[in-house]
C-alpha cells in the first residue's frame, strides 16, 4: 500500500487501466466461452434454422467448386445448393485445402457439414458421423509417362509395388486417406516415404507431377480419370487401395442433421439426380474446356475480361472489385452489346436516359460503360438518407435502387414506416413492402405506389449479388 501511495497520479492512472483492460478481457473471453458451450448444446439443425444459412466446408479444384466466366460452379456445391434449398435457408461455404483444418472447423462448430468425399473408414467413424454415401471409388498412383517430343527424362514408371526402390510419394494430408493404403504401405516397406503435403489438394499434385516438379502422388480414381484428359502425360494404372465408399461428415452432435442429410440424399438418388450432378462433372467432356479457358479459375484469378477496369473503377464507389463485378455478371454477363427489352445496354445494362446522362452512348468501350455505370450508384448513394448509415445495408439500398429505381425504393421506405418495420434495413423490411400489398390497405393499393413490379425480383437480385459475390471471395484472391 505504502508503494502504491508513493507513485505518481500518471502511474497509478496507467497501472488502473492495465487491470481494467485485462478484466474486460476477461469478461469477454469468459463470454466468448460461455456462448460456444450453449452453442455447443444446440442441435446443429437447430442452429441452422436460426440463422438461416447453412455453413458448409468444402476445398477448392476441379470438380469441387471454381468459377467458370464469372459463374461459380462445381460437384459439390450444385450438391450444396440443392441442399439448402431443401432446408429452406441460405448457403455459405468456407474453404480450405486444408482437411485437418475443415475438421477443426466442424468440430468448433464454425461449419455445420464438411462437403467432400471423404472415404468411409472405420477410424473415420471415430471422428465424425458419415452420411448416406454419394458414390464409390479407390485411390491410384499418380506418374508421368514419356510421350513423343517429350525429352524430359521420366521418373520410372511403376508397373508393381515390387518395382519401389527408396521412391518419395506425395499425397494430400488426409487422416481419412491413410487407413485405405494400409496394405500399399506393408507391402512397400522401407522403400517408399510417404510425404504429407497440407498445402495442395489432389489436382494440384496431379500438375506437379505432370510438370516434374514430384514424381508420383496418391489421388482418387475418379478424379484422376477426369484429369488425365488433361495432362496427357500423366498414367493413373496402378491403384492403391480397394474400392471405398465416399461421403459427407457431420459433427457427432448432429444427429438431427444427419438424419435430414440422409433423407435429402435418399430422395435425390431415387430421382437419378444424384447421378446427374455427378456425371455432370465427372463424366461431362465440356468439363476440359473449362480447365483451359483464360477465364476459370483453375487456369487463373481472373473473373472477366474487363477486371483490369472493374478494379479501377471499384475505387471511386469504395466497394471490393468483386462486389462490382458480381454486379455487372448479373446485368449482362459480362457481353459488351446487350440489349434489354426497356433498351438497356451495355455490361451495366443502363437506360437511354441514364447512360446519356453518365456519358455512355452505343459506341462507348467497356471502360466508358463501366464508368457510366459507376458513376450512377455514386448518384444513388448520393441520393439515399444518411440515416441509412451501416455500410452493408447500403450496399442492399444501392442494388436494389440500381434494380428497380430509386423511387421505388424510397416510396418502400415510406410503407416500412407505415407498419412499424426498419426503413434502414433491407432484408425483411424494406424488401417486404418493395413486392408485397400490406393485408391492412385495399387491394388496389400496392406497396410500392402507383406501378405494381412485373416481377417479384428485387430481394433475389440483391441475395443473388451478394451470395456470387462470397463465391467470387472464396475463389479468387484479393
Amino acid at each position: 500500500m505504502q508503494r502504491w501511495r508513493i507513485l505518481s497520479k500518471k502511474k497509478r492512472f496507467r497501472w488502473i487501466a492495465i487491470v481494467l483492460v485485462f478484466l474486460v478481457l476477461l469478461i469477454a473471453l469468459t463470454h466468448q466461452l460461455l456462448f460456444l458451450e450453449q452453442e455447443s448444446k444446440k442441435d446443429t439443425l437447430q442452429r441452422i434454422k436460426e440463422r438461416g444459412q447453412i455453413i458448409a466446408l468444402t476445398d477448392l479444384n476441379s470438380l469441387n467448386y471454381f468459377l467458370y466466366r464469372g459463374t461459380p460452379m462445381g460437384y459439390q456445391l450444385d450438391l450444396l445448393r440443392s441442399f439448402a434449398k431443401e432446408l429452406g435457408v441460405s448457403l455459405k461455404i468456407i474453404v480450405s485445402n486444408d482437411i485437418s483444418e475443415l475438421y477443426y472447423f466442424l468440430e468448433l462448430h464454425i461449419g455445420d457439414v464438411i462437403a467432400l468425399n471423404l472415404p468411409v473408414t472405420k477410424e473415420g467413424k471415430l471422428l465424425l458421423n458419415y452420411s448416406a454415401e454419394l458414390g464409390d471409388t479407390k485411390l491410384v498412383l499418380i506418374q508421368r509417362k514419356p510421350l513423343p517430343g517429350d525429352h524430359r527424362k521420366p521418373a520410372k514408371l511403376i508397373r508393381s509395388f515390387s518395382d519401389f526402390l527408396y521412391d518419395t510419394i506425395y499425397y494430400r494430408s488426409n487422416a481419412f486417406f491413410l487407413p485405405l493404403i494400409r496394405e500399399f504401405i506393408d507391402e512397400t516397406g522401407d522403400r517408399i516415404t510417404l510425404m504429407e503435403n497440407r498445402k495442395n489438394n489432389p489436382e494440384e499434385l496431379i500438375r506437379m507431377v505432370s510438370e516434374g516438379k514430384i514424381n508420383y502422388a496418391i489421388c482418387p480414381e475418379n478424379l484422376a480419370m477426369v484429369l488425365t484428359k488433361q495432362y496427357k502425360n500423366i498414367d493413373a494404372e496402378i491403384p492403391l487401395s480397394g474400392p471405398y465408399k465416399f461421403a459427407w461428415g457431420t459433427g457427432h452432435y448432429s444427429d438431427s442433421l444427419l438424419r435430414k442429410l440422409n433423407i435429402w440424399i435418399d430422395e435425390l438418388k431415387r430421382k437419378n439426380e444424384m447421378q446427374n450432378i455427378y456425371s455432370s462433372y465427372y463424366d461431362n467432356p465440356k468439363v476440359l474446356s473449362y480447365f483451359q479457358n483464360d477465364y476459370c479459375s483453375l487456369k487463373g484469378n481472373k473473373i472477366c475480361p474487363y477486371d483490369a477496369e472493374i478494379r479501377k473503377e471499384s475505387k471511386l464507389l469504395h466497394w471490393d472489385w468483386q462486389l462490382l463485378a458480381s454486379l455487372i455478371y448479373e446485368e449482362s454477363n459480362f457481353r459488351i452489346g446487350q440489349i434489354s427489352r426497356r433498351k438497356a445496354t451495355g455490361l451495366m445494362q443502363l437506360t437511354p436516359e441514364i447512360a446519356g446522362k453518365f456519358g455512355m452512348d452505343s459506341t462507348s468501350s467497356a471502360g466508358k460503360q463501366i464508368a457510366a455505370g459507376v458513376k450512377y450508384l455514386r448518384w444513388l448513394d448520393k441520393q439515399l438518407p444518411h440515416e441509412i448509415a451501416d455500410p452493408q445495408e447500403r450496399i442492399n439500398f444501392i442494388l436494389a435502387a440500381y434494380n428497380v429505381g430509386l423511387g421505388r425504393i424510397l416510396s418502400a421506405r415510406e410503407k416500412a414506416v407505415m407498419y412499424g418495420k426498419d426503413p434502414n434495413k433491407w432484408n425483411h423490411n424494406v424488401d417486404y413492402y418493395l413486392t408485397h400489398r400490406s393485408k391492412k390497405e385495399p387491394v388496389q393499393k400496392s406497396d410500392t405506389g402507383q406501378y405494381a413490379i412485373s416481377y417479384p425480383e428485387p430481394g433475389r437480385y440483391v441475395i443473388d449479388i451478394l451470395d456470387r459475390y462470397n463465391h467470387y471471395k472464396n475463389i479468387i484472391p484479393r
